[in-house]
């Protein structure tokens, strides 16, 4: 009973990476419709696992479960991400400023210090998936260390449609020196207990991050992803 049990759990876990991947990397396109029967063939499974994932990603914001018509993955548009910003720029901010006044030391700190270093490396070496991932962690740890449960589940889901959009702008976005330089003013006001400034430069970082892919979205007419 229990080795049925792993093995399902297993299956589940699997089912969620691999539909997570496939709609970031676009092979489930946003907009389109998928069965439930067709998801379980392409990954080898049945379809208890899948429809387990999908329950997951439903309240992830990445797709939509329909009665008898299976799932749909949700598009995310420039009106979309504008929207999604504005809630994610206000959050971060607010947890950037509880984070100074924490009175974090170096040690505390150490892994959004690691996400910096691993972004300066990534720009180094001209590897922006690696980039884009350590760009994710400083922002989730940022959220972690304002301490504010509510505000971590909130970030978790809006997220990941930033994610969606920046993997799909990375290769057509200027290099991103400039949002390294910002992520490491906030760290240092973090550091220094300034509160005022975490939470400006986090703002400033965030909007200009909203300019840039919003931009790039509508230049490109990349209306639903």
């Amino acid at each position: 009973m229990n080795d049925i049990a792993n093995k399902s759990l297993s299956n589940s876990q699997r089912a969620l990476q691999e539909l997570r991947r496939m709609i970031f990397a676009g092979e489930l396109a946003g907009g389109t419709d998928h069965l439930e029967s067709e998801l379980a063939e392409r990954l080898g499974m049945s379809r208890t696992p899948i429809r387990e994932a999908a329950l997951t990603l439903e309240n992830q914001g990445l797709l939509e479960l329909r009665p008898r018509k299976g799932v749909r993955i949700l598009p995310v548009s420039a009106a979309d991400m504008r929207e999604i910003y504005e809630v994610l720029t206000a959050l971060e901010s607010q947890a950037a400023e509880q984070a100074a006044l924490m009175g974090y030391d170096e040690e505390a700190l150490r892994h959004l210090a690691q996400a910096i270093g691993d972004m300066d490396l990534a720009i180094e070496s001209e590897d922006l998936e690696a980039w884009a991932e350590a760009d994710n962690r400083f922002h989730a740890e940022l959220v972690r260390l304002g301490n504010n449960n509510r505000v971590n589940a909130i970030f978790n889901m809006m997220n990941d449609q930033v994610r969606r959009a920046r993997m799909t702008t990375l290769f057509i976005r200027p290099v991103p020196t400039k949002s390294n330089a910002d992520h490491r003013a906030v760290y240092d006001a973090i550091r220094q207990g300034d509160d005022d400034t975490a939470r400006r430069r986090h703002r400033e970082h965030r909007q200009h991050a909203k300019e840039i892919l919003i931009g790039l979205l509508e230049k490109h007419r990349l209306n639903h992803l």
